[in-house]
């Protein structure tokens, strides 16, 4: 455990978790059934939209971090946000899976060549994600600190 905290330290961890969300906003217009991207099905854009969360938690444990500042409520929010997103990550896994299983079902219909190597791609990025989010917790906790609010107004010097 300690190797991959080592190997993914908080910057390449969230560098990684980056270019995992931008990989999937954009794989979530693609149809795996027919090799196209649609951009006009409104169902697309609920995952980008939702993935903003992500980005903006990502922002701010980079600044918090690079800053040295302690973690704050608005920060506690965003990462309850994510706890519920997890859920949501968790779906697209289940639905992923449901659609990568179902190539048995549909082989004597025209399936593209890249139906199978899209979706086990699409699967392992969507598979990532709440483990590299978990670690991305892990350095949070470690490097910013435990939201402890009891005496937070203690801990401010705000001359400093």
């Amino acid at each position: 455990m300690d190797l991959l905290l080592k190997v993914l330290n908080w910057k390449r961890n969230s560098i990684v978790l980056f270019i995992i969300l931008f990989a999937l906003v954009i794989l979530n217009f693609y149809g795996i059934y027919t090799n196209r991207f649609y951009f006009f099905k409104p169902d697309n854009f609920i995952f980008p939209l939702l993935s903003t969360i992500h980005f903006l938690y990502l922002y701010v444990i980079w600044f918090k971090i690079t800053e040295g500042e302690l973690p704050d409520p608005k920060m506690r929010n965003l990462e309850y946000a994510l706890y519920v997103l997890m859920i949501v990550y968790a779906f697209k896994i289940y639905d992923t899976a449901l659609i990568l299983n179902s190539f048995s079902e549909y082989q004597e219909h025209i399936l593209p060549y890249t139906f199978k190597p899209m979706g086990i791609f699409t699967l392992v990025l969507y598979c990532l994600l709440p483990l590299l989010t978990l670690v991305s917790f892990w350095h949070r906790k470690r490097l910013i600190g435990e939201y402890n609010f009891e005496n937070y107004n203690d801990n401010l010097n705000i001359w400093q």
